[in-house]
């Protein structure tokens, strides 16, 4: 593990993000799945930040009980990423692009993280988040191939069929597929110290509205950590979009009425919670279901 706080800007680093797949690409892919009945793989990477190469110089200090003896003051010149290095997720991104690429596979234009590839004999689509990757396609053979030359070139621990990603639990049935959010909502009441509370059947008082007057929040950081984790709620839960979206436009100062209608909206998740568990076993509507087990 590399100190990488004690890295500078322009100096030890430049470009540090890994773009990351968009919720709603995730969507896409999953329709097209239960449209066709394709398989879904799911499959992560061991120790993945560590097979990224640097395209620019790092040292390090020797690490503790691998100094050298005769040479205690050299440095280390990093030739792979490490992790906690700023410029890891990328260096990892970029060589695993740089390995599909030669797979013949295309990264689209809309998601780097989604790459997809096309032949006749069929279609595959590789969702990668981080470490995380869900593979389907329409040909089976096909799909197994692209399976075992990853595991020729990464340490991969396959994880079979997709029933859990990115704290969103897949139930596919014959009717299509089910998103279930359950286990990420249960967290966030547990979070904010709500699971016991009261629950309401509605997101927000009728002909309420936020303003930016009223005295300051206490805990900013709290605020903008659970509004944070409900926006990613709305994954699955279209109907929190706009109270979500509402108070969010205030993070960068909330006040405790901000707070107030942020609780409001968490009861609302409590109230609903066993009527979506319900939902998620009698789900026959859509092919995906949006209104899930929270």
């Amino acid at each position: 593990m590399a100190q990488g706080f004690s890295q500078k800007h322009g100096i030890d680093f430049d470009a540090t993000f890994s773009p990351v797949v968009r919720p709603a690409t995730v969507r896409i892919i999953l329709t097209l799945a239960a449209m066709h009945n394709w398989a879904l793989r799911q499959l992560d990477v061991k120790n993945a930040f560590l097979h990224g190469f640097l395209q620019k110089e790092v040292y390090m200090e020797q690490p503790p009980g691998y100094i050298d003896r005769e040479f205690p003051s050299h440095v280390c010149c990093l030739q792979r990423a490490l992790y906690g290095l700023k410029q890891a997720p990328r260096a990892w991104l970029q060589h695993f692009s740089h390995f599909l690429l030669g797979l013949d596979f295309l990264a689209s234009h809309a998601n780097s993280s989604l790459f997809v590839y096309h032949c006749t004999h069929g279609v595959l689509y590789l969702l990668l988040y981080v470490d995380d990757m869900i593979i389907t396609g329409s040909n089976q053979l096909m799909l197994r191939t692209l399976i075992n030359r990853l595991a020729q070139e990464f340490s991969m621990k396959d994880l079979s069929d997709l029933h859990y990603f990115l704290g969103i639990e897949v139930i596919r049935n014959d009717k299509g597929i089910f998103l279930s959010q359950a286990k990420y909502a249960l967290d966030l009441l547990t979070r904010a110290d709500m699971v016991d509370c009261k629950p309401i059947s509605t997101p927000l008082v009728v002909g309420s509205h936020l303003t930016e007057s009223g005295t300051p929040h206490c805990d900013a950081t709290q605020f903008r950590s659970l509004a944070g984790a409900l926006q990613y709620l709305t994954l699955t839960r279209p109907d929190l979009s706009y109270n979500v979206n509402s108070i969010c436009q205030y993070m960068h100062a909330p006040i405790t009425y901000h707070f107030c209608a942020l609780k409001r909206i968490l009861r609302y998740v409590k109230g609903t919670y066993h009527y979506g568990l319900q939902l998620s076993q009698h789900s026959s509507s859509t092919l995906i279901g949006y209104f899930d087990a929270d």
